[in-house]
């Protein structure tokens, strides 16, 4: 008999979150540099000051855009260690009632009672 091979999934979910910065970002990039190039040739510029304004402009946006992605991934991160480190004090302080929160957590998803409690039993 053959062995069976196993299935790897491969799902872009994962990648959601950048592709849609990505999006936003070119679509906001885009429209405030054309933007400014529109402004500045309304006002009668030359034709250097109008590639002066571009490159200005794409370079403010680009900086803007790192600076806030930055802050932004910076901030989650932050966020996501002190929760962590929450849920370690929350184990080391109660278990018993950590084990019954993960538990129930997976009782909702579907998981029988008694098959959530045993899977995660834990030694107090």
């Amino acid at each position: 008999m053959r062995a069976l091979t196993r299935h790897r999934e491969n799902h872009l979910v994962s990648r959601i979150g950048w592709l849609r910065a990505a999006v936003l970002g070119a679509n906001d990039g885009i429209v405030s540099t054309a933007s400014l190039i529109v402004g500045v040739a309304a006002a009668a510029a030359t034709r250097g000051d109008i590639l002066i304004t571009a490159a200005a402009g794409l370079v403010a946006g680009a900086m803007s855009m790192a600076a806030g992605e930055y802050v932004s991934v910076s901030s989650q991160s932050d966020t996501e260690q002190a929760d962590l480190a929450r849920e370690r004090q929350e184990q080391r302080d109660d278990p018993v009632s950590e084990h019954a929160e993960l538990a129930a957590i997976y009782v909702k998803r579907g998981l029988d009672r008694k098959r959530s409690s045993a899977a995660l039993w834990i030694t107090p």
